[in-house]
């Protein structure tokens, strides 16, 4: 699985809007390729932004 991959389904698994850095964390992964992921699911509009600075799957 790609980091992309592993952001989403945290994103879904958690059941809430996440911000960058929350998903880092309970992924254990660097910020910097979860930034990245971020920016390319923003792209695809796979995730949207429900607050300032919270992501969730679309």
């Amino acid at each position: 699985m790609s980091v992309k991959d592993d952001v989403l389904k945290a994103m879904k698994e958690a059941g809430k809007p996440l911000s960058a850095g929350e998903v880092a964390k309970i992924l254990g992964a660097d910020r910097k390729e979860v930034d990245a992921a971020f920016k390319e699911l923003k792209a695809e509009k796979a995730i949207t932004s429900p607050v300032r600075c919270k992501w969730e799957p679309a």
